[in-house]
């Protein structure tokens, strides 16, 4: 059984409080992209890991997937041992969510592989366990978040009239370097009432917090954005605590060829 495992970006981001047990609580709209990591799952006599694309690091039981399939079957002994097969193409450490994804589908394959008939409340506690933003995927549609990311409620719009284009420049940032910065405040006005106004108005009222932080540290960043203003993107941000970068552009007013150019030194990804 296979499943396509796809991405998000964050419109906006706020820290809003440090809580007793470390963690920040935030507010975010997260909002789903189709670029696509890739899952299978095959029974087999033992349980095996493999991985193609882009390289994982660290060790095989540190991978979310990995994570997914032990955490449902110690719930679930009846599930068997698999093969267990990912091919990476979204970036790690990107600011994309792509590991919590993964997690997420897996936690997925696996109810209806083996129709354990979880519900979707039950399969987002799971998806909760093993990291703060794979209950988005589950929901996978546009959700304003709260919380660590798991308070999650659906909201309805979309971005179709758009071409979105991603911009990886293969820079990892540390949680250190991220949250540098970061004075955790209410904001003054709600990121569900600025998603209301018209995209063109974005670049004035939707912020993402952690830029305050990185674009210090990393000017060349912040130059990118301002490049994906210069070649006509309505709105542009960084996702999460980045690296990745994205522009918002008016459908058919781009040449997606041209981003090759403009941008010839980064992992680009039109969509």
């Amino acid at each position: 059984m296979v499943q396509f495992s796809n991405c998000k970006i964050n419109l906006g981001l706020h820290i809003v409080r440090k809580r007793s047990d470390g963690f920040h609580d935030l507010e975010t709209i997260f909002y789903p992209l189709p670029f696509y990591d890739i899952i299978e799952i095959i029974t087999a006599p033992e349980f095996a890991f493999t991985s193609t694309g882009l390289h994982i690091p660290g060790t095989d039981s540190d991978n979310l997937c990995v994570k997914a399939y032990w955490l449902l079957q110690k719930d679930f002994p009846e599930i068997p041992p698999v093969h267990l097969h990912l091919h990476k193409n979204i970036p790690m450490g990107a600011g994309l969510g792509g590991g919590s994804a993964n997690a997420a589908y897996t936690v997925q394959l696996l109810n209806k592989k083996f129709r354990l008939q979880l519900t979707k409340p039950t399969l987002k506690k799971y998806a909760a366990i093993l990291g703060s933003d794979c209950s988005f995927f589950i929901e996978n549609q546009p959700c304003f978040a709260s919380g660590r990311g798991e308070i999650l409620e659906p909201l309805a719009f979309d971005l179709s009239a758009y071409t979105i284009v991603l911009l990886f420049p293969g820079i990892s940032i540390s949680t250190a370097v991220a949250f540098a910065k970061i004075q955790p405040a209410i904001p003054s006005v709600s990121l569900q009432e600025i998603i209301t106004t018209p995209v063109n108005t974005w670049k004035f009222t939707l912020k993402n917090d952690f830029e305050n932080s990185v674009f210090p540290q990393y000017p060349d960043l912040k130059l990118l954005l301002e490049k994906l203003y210069d070649v006509g993107a309505t709105y542009a941000s960084m996702t999460g605590s980045g690296s990745t970068l994205f522009g918002i552009f008016p459908k058919n007013t781009m040449d997606a060829k041209k981003m090759g150019i403009h941008f010839p030194q980064l992992a680009s990804k039109v969509l």
